[in-house]
């Protein structure tokens, strides 16, 4: 998707994908993964979803990278706190109480920029993205996330092509992350519309 597609939604705020409550996968499989509190979380296209400042009271430092400097700006507004951006080659970065977020294009960063994140979490990433940029999106991980790295993923599945968010069945995360990663399936649930929300645990060998 171009990235003026993305701009234009978070302009316009037509951010359905948006969830103002504590997404309840994150809250009943988080301590599944096994993952330090002392340790640090991406989240990839993070917008400004208040699921980080969970992850941050559990002790995790948070690094969010989100294309829209709106979303980011948003995020801290709404809890209370005026940051000034910091200007940087690949866009800008607002950081503040262990969290830290990149205004930028995801696939121009890496772990220079990120860090040895321990773990990530990916709620409406991997079903924001096309096909070709799902691929892409893997291929970034499998290239920048150390052996180790655990993963919490949330994915749709449902009839028909169009998006986003997009459909992603268990093969195509099977073949998308496979064998770099291991994947299990680990719940699912009906939401409604003939839309299944399905949550896997994925480990970087």
């Amino acid at each position: 998707m171009e990235h003026a597609f993305w701009h234009a939604r978070w302009q316009d705020g037509q951010i359905g994908f948006h969830q103002a409550a504590i997404n309840p996968w994150l809250q009943q499989y988080w301590s599944r993964l096994g993952v330090p509190g002392d340790t640090s979380v991406l989240v990839p296209l993070c917008g400004k979803s208040s699921d980080m400042l969970w992850l941050r009271e559990q002790g995790h430092g948070v690094v969010g990278v989100e294309l829209s400097d709106l979303a980011c700006r948003d995020f801290f507004v709404e809890h209370g706190v005026q940051i000034t951006p910091v200007a940087v080659p690949e866009g800008h970065t607002r950081e503040r109480d262990g969290i830290k977020l990149w205004s930028a294009d995801f696939f121009a960063l890496g772990r220079e920029h990120w860090g040895d994140v321990a773990a990530v979490y990916d709620r409406a990433a991997l079903i924001a993205l096309p096909p070709e940029l799902r691929r892409a999106y893997a291929a970034h991980l499998r290239q920048e996330l150390l052996s180790g790295v655990e993963m919490l993923l949330v994915a749709l599945e449902f009839p028909g092509g169009e998006g986003p968010p997009f459909s992603v069945t268990e093969a195509e995360v099977r073949q998308l992350f496979e064998p770099a990663f291991t994947v299990v399936r680990l719940d699912q649930a009906d939401t409604g519309a003939a839309r299944r929300e399905v949550v896997y645990h994925l480990t970087r060998q």
